[in-house]
């Protein structure tokens, strides 16, 4: 199967593979959404408010991000596959116990926990399985921008399915759709994805640092989650959470010069470009995150609308990113990868400055489609360049492992754009509304901003060839 990329055309058997792979990125990215537009009928249900449903999701993106990188060392030690169809089931279980849950405690048990779990375990294989099939660099690229595409195509369409679903059925039949498609890339990995290397039972596993590394990053989006609360325990559970980690990445170059097994090999966090490519990856998916929460929040709770007018906003967003996702290639020939990021980062910058004084200035639902709609494109646009950047900066023999640090790094993004925004939204959306709304919105033009300064730092290169290659 691999000698048949050579040509940089797929073959029938890697474009089956490559189905369920980007059908994987693409229910997981649409979780992270989804409940967004679910946040009245949540919280009516299960008799709970905004910020426990923020919780909730941004628990899920948190699990995810804490456990990506063991989930990708797992992967050598107990096959890709099998990590992959054992993700799939768990996340399966977690969506039906969502569907079922009788309060806002279950729902975090099997969305946040179970189904982040899930994700953990299957993403880095869809990932590391696409390096190993697609083996020349024209392939691999088409396929990442294919599976990244799909992920930002997720996220950007979880309002509207979400919404949708929602309103004609119920906010738990949403659930038992995620179901339904999982168990469907469960069946389809079975028939259709091989693994071309074998597992290796005897691998070593750094638990230590797992956990060390899991408890650092939990402090700090849980520091950044009590905000509003607690302004001390939120400094303290934030400064915690950075010496954990500090601590971490101590440990772990102590025990590498030891010889020893280790979570993470420092050398990942010695190639400046991927370091480049890793920021603005977070800050991408940050922006992203941030945005549809709480423009979300804002149009249930503020303005009244029901979760399909909502979802039907951010069709806008969902246009914009399908548009520069269809174009991404046409793009990608004529552009280096440096500008398309950077091009990204400035459209969804301008996109926040066009949706804060058309919002204010009318009550109007179409005041959002302008702003939205450009936001989309510019995220859209950037995401699949930033993958390559980062994956092609290293050989296959640092794929596992970078390809569970990127996915971490981007659901970090995720976890923090809920966490910051949400936050800010939640701290005054009942007495200040319009206020937090627009603050809310400028911490993510801000992120934007320190994203688009690494975006200018990366190399020029030229158009058509990953940074690594020029």
């Amino acid at each position: 199967m691999a000698e048949r990329t050579r040509t940089g055309r797929f073959s029938p058997e890697l474009r089956r593979a490559l189905i369920p792979f980007a059908l994987a990125q693409f229910i997981c990215s649409y979780a992270g959404s989804n409940m967004n537009v679910m946040i009245n009928d949540i919280s009516e249900d299960l008799n709970t408010t905004v910020s426990g449903v923020q919780v909730t999701i941004t628990v899920f993106l948190l699990v995810m991000a804490a456990l990506m990188i063991p989930g990708g060392k797992l992967t050598d030690r107990y096959g890709r596959k099998r990590c992959l169809t054992v993700g799939l089931l768990v996340y399966a279980v977690g969506a039906l116990l969502s569907a079922a849950a009788p309060g806002i405690w279950v729902l975090v048990l099997g969305n946040s926990i179970l189904e982040g779990v899930g994700t953990a375990l299957l993403i880095p294989p869809v990932y590391i399985l696409t390096t190993l099939l697609f083996t020349d660099l024209a392939s691999r690229a088409k396929a990442f921008g294919a599976i990244s595409a799909m992920g930002g195509v997720g996220a950007a369409t979880g309002p509207l399915i979400g919404g949708f679903i929602t309103s004609a059925f119920s906010w738990r039949v949403a659930f038992l759709f995620q179901a339904a498609i999982v168990i469907l890339i469960a069946v389809l990995c079975r028939r259709w994805v091989t693994d071309p290397l074998p597992p290796e039972p005897a691998m070593p596993f750094d638990v230590r640092g797992t956990i060390s590394s899991s408890v650092g990053l939990v402090l700090v989006v849980s520091g950044i989650l009590a905000a509003d609360d607690n302004l001390a325990v939120c400094a303290a559970m934030i400064v915690a959470g950075i010496l954990v980690l500090t601590w971490f990445f101590i440990s772990v170059r102590h025990r590498e010069r030891a010889g020893k097994p280790v979570l993470l090999s420092t050398s990942l966090f010695k190639n400046r470009v991927s370091n480049l490519g890793m920021i603005t990856q977070n800050i991408q998916w940050l922006m992203l995150m941030g945005t549809s929460f709480v423009v979300s929040a804002y149009l249930q709770v503020v303005r009244g609308y029901n979760a399909i007018e909502t979802g039907l906003i951010f069709t806008a967003t969902t246009v914009g990113v399908l548009l520069s996702s269809l174009l991404a290639e046409r793009f990608a020939r004529r552009r280096a990868q440096r500008t398309l990021i950077s091009a990204g980062f400035a459209l969804t910058i301008a996109g926040i400055a066009i949706l804060l004084p058309m919002v204010s200035a009318t009550d109007g639902p179409w005041a959002f489609l302008p702003g939205l709609f450009v936001i989309g494109f510019g995220l859209g646009g950037m995401l699949t360049p930033s993958v390559n950047v980062v994956q092609s900066a290293f050989g296959e023999d640092l794929q596992g492992e970078i390809s569970g640090l990127s996915r971490s790094v981007s659901n970090l993004g995720s976890s923090l754009g809920g966490a910051i925004a949400g936050t800010i939204l939640v701290a005054g959306i009942t007495a200040t509304p319009g206020r937090s709304y627009a603050l809310a919105m400028i911490a993510v033009g801000v992120a934007g901003l320190i994203g688009l300064a690494a975006a200018l730092a990366l190399p020029r290169g030229r158009p058509g060839q990953p940074l690594a290659a020029q």
